[in-house]
């Protein structure tokens, strides 16, 4: 009796001793600030997180064919110029000739949400609905329920058994999942591009806030803090490398426009390029800059789009403009965001656009319509030229 009640008392501290800290989150991690950065300690616990059982290695509990109605494209990812996968309401497809031609390779229940290609064999697709986690490693002839993913974050692997979501880490190919320690008050998703290197953002009374970690998460360092007219309301992050990180920060909304910026930095946070301010009469000022700050350059659209990172130089991003009577169009840096570059051609689609990137050349566009079919556009210049390569079903 005596020895319960001292660990009793024990946990008992341990709890109280938590409750002082005023910046907690997953991992147990707090945050001490100083007038240059803002250094995150964590005694580097990670949370595991539960996922269903993975289901055996079959075909598509559907089958394969081409009976699938193939509208309104929500995912796709590019494993070369000429192939890759695209999804919708229930389907999986593939083209190995530039999407001039489409295979059926899985049918089931749910709208795909992402896919992720790690090369032209190995492939992975989550869906919305139920989070389930479908793999493939044969080029999509069989499609397997591996697990669930466990946010509804970027999703990205970097080998066939070690993938990201958000700040979430499988190395066992999607079957279970552990939670790496991140700050408290993020805006959107964390993001790491591999097991040490992640990136976050978050509002901090009237300034904006990016931090970044090189040891998984048990600690964070602030790498660029910013006044900000705009309120924080979301974060898009992608990195092509350790060192290299893409911020979007989006800020208000009104009258069918949306507020937001992109930063980028190719040497961890030491020095940062201001690639787009976007700032709209609905949406206010764009997030990340003092009242009256434009320094940057304008994407095209009253809202963004896709962001698309190929490496450190290159990046490309849609543009929407929903009161326009063609909406998509597609913008590009070559110089690591140093100059923008604002596409001549627009598109109709009324619908989320997807877009992708083999290299910084070769790219796949997909307008989406509620009345219209889903048209795909191919670009072999960078973005320069679209070619209109298929049309597929009618709503």
């Amino acid at each position: 009796m005596l020895r319960k009640t001292m660990i009793l008392l024990a946990m008992t501290s341990l709890v109280l001793a938590g409750c002082k800290s005023t910046d907690l989150t997953r991992g147990n991690i707090t945050v001490s600030e100083s007038p240059q950065s803002t250094a995150v300690s964590s005694p580097g616990q990670s949370t595991t997180v539960p996922t269903t059982p993975a289901a055996s290695a079959t075909s598509s509990p559907v089958g394969r064919g081409n009976d699938a109605v193939m509208t309104n494209v929500t995912a796709l990812r590019l494993a070369d110029a000429k192939q890759g996968w695209i999804g919708g309401a229930g389907w999986i497809a593939h083209t190995d000739n530039g999407g001039a031609k489409w295979q059926v390779q899985y049918k089931g229940a749910g709208e795909i949400a992402q896919i992720f290609a790690l090369n032209d064999r190995e492939a992975w697709a989550s869906v919305k609905e139920t989070s389930q986690l479908l793999h493939t490693t044969d080029r999509g002839e069989h499609w397997a329920a591996v697990g669930k993913v466990p946010n509804h974050a970027f999703f990205h692997s970097v080998s066939g058994q070690e993938a990201f979501s958000g700040n979430a880490q499988t190395v066992n190919g999607g079957t279970s999942w552990v939670e790496l320690p991140i700050p408290t008050g993020l805006t959107g998703d964390a993001y790491f591009h591999d097991k040490k290197n992640g990136w976050g953002a978050r509002q901090k009374q009237n300034a904006v806030e990016v931090l970044r970690t090189q040891d998984g998460g048990r600690t964070w360092q602030t790498v660029m803090s910013r006044n900000s007219a705009a309120t924080l309301t979301d974060v898009v992050i992608r990195s092509a490398s350790a060192d290299d990180a893409w911020i979007e920060l989006v800020g208000g909304s009104g009258m069918s426009q949306t507020s937001y910026s992109l930063f980028h930095t190719k040497d961890g946070g030491k020095t940062w390029q201001t690639v787009l301010v976007n700032s709209t009469a609905g949406g206010g000022p764009a997030p990340g800059l003092p009242m009256g700050e434009t320094a940057g350059a304008k994407n095209k659209g009253s809202k963004p789009g896709p962001l698309y990172v190929v490496n450190p130089d290159v990046a490309f991003m849609g543009g929407s403009c929903p009161a326009c009577d063609k909406p998509n169009s597609v913008g590009w840096t070559t110089d690591g965001g140093k100059t923008w570059v604002n596409g001549t051609e627009s598109f109709t689609g009324y619908g989320e656009l997807q877009l992708g990137m083999a290299d910084a050349s070769g790219g796949w566009l997909i307008t989406n319509g509620n009345e219209q079919p889903s048209v795909m556009y191919t670009t072999s210049n960078g973005g320069v030229n679209w070619t209109k390569v298929h049309t597929f079903d009618a709503p």
